[in-house]
């Protein structure tokens, strides 16, 4: 019981540390441990992780229920978190049952991390270190998310993703992928690349060139029809002149 305690203990201490370094609205490690409703979620599914892992399922979920109407963070029991892990604002998120996540992972508010309602045994994601999963996105399935990847704000995610690779859109799609990790200071869900406007853009150019195009065929073709209008005045003239 008490290794127990000192592994949450060790847990709860560096995830806190992770708050501190990241969040400048973390201005004491108080303020964190009282405010954030992540540290609490995190605590009571450090006892409902192993009650469900110990055969108590309902007893389990009963300690997860309360955990989320005090946080409004929804943790399966049977959901597997790695160390540094930590949810902004919170309020909206859920984690199932076979989630698996990685160390070091940011999540905002409103994240699920679910199933399709087609799988049977592992049905949800599984998701590596340092991967950012912006406000509002929806990773749905069992597959994995590589490490060190960014899930834009509002995606919806339907397959796996390669390590160091930047998501966006519905359904979510692969916009930028580097050879080397992201730097886990830049936690920025603004500017992502958007693969929707970047198709209009060329859409918009494309139809320009079209336009362009077009009027140079029209000037060339009334320029032609001048020239054979004037051949043609030419011809009746000459055969004016024979006539006579």
């Amino acid at each position: 019981m008490m290794q127990g305690l000192r592994e949450l203990w060790g847990k709860i201490q560096y995830n806190i540390k992770r708050v501190m370094d990241s969040d400048p609205a973390a201005t004491n490690v108080w303020m964190v441990i009282w405010t954030y409703p992540h540290i609490t979620a995190l605590f009571w599914h450090f006892f409902a992780h192993r009650l469900y892992k110990a055969g108590w399922p309902t007893l389990a979920r009963r300690v997860a229920l309360h955990s989320r109407h005090v946080t409004g963070i929804e943790i399966h029991p049977g959901a597997k978190i790695g160390k540094g892990f930590f949810i902004d604002h919170g309020n909206g998120v859920i984690i199932g049952e076979t989630a698996e996540i990685g160390n070091n992972v940011t999540l905002y508010q409103g994240v699920t991390l679910g199933g399709t309602g087609k799988e049977q045994g592992k049905r949800h994601p599984t998701v590596g270190d340092n991967v950012m999963i912006s406000a509002g996105a929806k990773v749905l399935g069992s597959f994995t998310i590589g490490e060190n990847s960014k899930i834009g704000a509002g995606s919806v995610v339907l397959s796996a993703v390669p390590p160091n690779s930047t998501v966006v859109g519905v359904p979510g799609r692969v916009v930028r992928r580097y050879n080397q990790p992201l730097p886990r200071e830049t936690l920025d869900q603004v500017h992502l690349p958007d693969p929707v406007r970047e198709d209009i853009m060329t859409l918009q150019k494309a139809n320009s060139e079209l336009i362009n195009r077009v009027l140079e065929l029209e000037v060339e073709v009334k320029r032609l029809e001048k020239e054979k209008e004037s051949k043609n005045n030419t011809k009746g003239n000459e055969k004016q002149h024979e006539n006579l």
